[in-house]
């Protein structure tokens, strides 16, 4: 139940931000902030898909491989990716080769290149809620919300997959439809 704890430097951050230097520089620079386009909420959503069940580290930590091995995440790019694509990611050792994960990124791309551009932006953005407490500890940072069901319930109505409510929570945190920085977080205001 902590609160904001002192970094290397002495501003106070989230706790879980403090372990390694690369989660100070995306908490600080990156989590929380809004995002905004189609392809940038797509490889939030599809990493936050492939983060289920692990650490968040061991995604941040391979951001750039999967970049590299999703084609920089282009919606357009990833939805012509065919079976010798399919079969390239799974011996991929520089993502995470887990079979449903990377059906869901390539289905998800198929899926999405059908919308009209700015669609899926504007549907994430859409179930941003209207207010959102500010946390004092970590155990006031819940995971999912009644946003983050909706939201899950309505990318999986239009055909996307692996968008659970956790991961539609995880989701908004990440791209700055909620601001779960702890209170006297550094980062908070910032």
């Amino acid at each position: 139940m902590s609160a904001a704890l002192p970094g290397a430097d002495g501003a106070p951050r989230c706790p879980w931000a403090l372990s390694t230097p690369d989660y100070v520089a995306y908490h600080d620079e990156e989590w929380g902030r809004p995002v905004h386009g189609d392809d940038a909420l797509y490889e939030r959503l599809s990493l936050e898909a492939f983060q289920s069940g692990l650490s968040w580290i061991t995604i941040l930590r391979r951001r750039g491989t999967f970049r590299a091995a999703f084609a920089g995440f282009e919606i357009a790019k990833v939805a012509t990716f065919d079976e010798t694509d399919r079969e390239r990611l799974l011996l991929d050792p520089g993502i995470i080769r887990n079979r449903a994960k990377v059906d869901a990124t390539l289905a998800n791309a198929r899926v999405l290149a059908e919308w009209t551009p700015g669609e899926l932006d504007e549907l994430i953005w859409s179930h941003a809620p209207a207010s959102h407490p500010v946390p004092r500890t970590l155990g006031d940072i819940p995971a999912v919300t009644p946003e983050s069901t909706a939201l899950s319930k309505a990318l999986k109505k239009r055909g996307l997959r692996f968008v659970g409510p956790t991961t539609a929570y995880a989701l908004m945190q990440a791209c700055g439809l909620v601001n779960d920085h702890l209170e006297t977080c550094v980062a908070r205001s910032g």
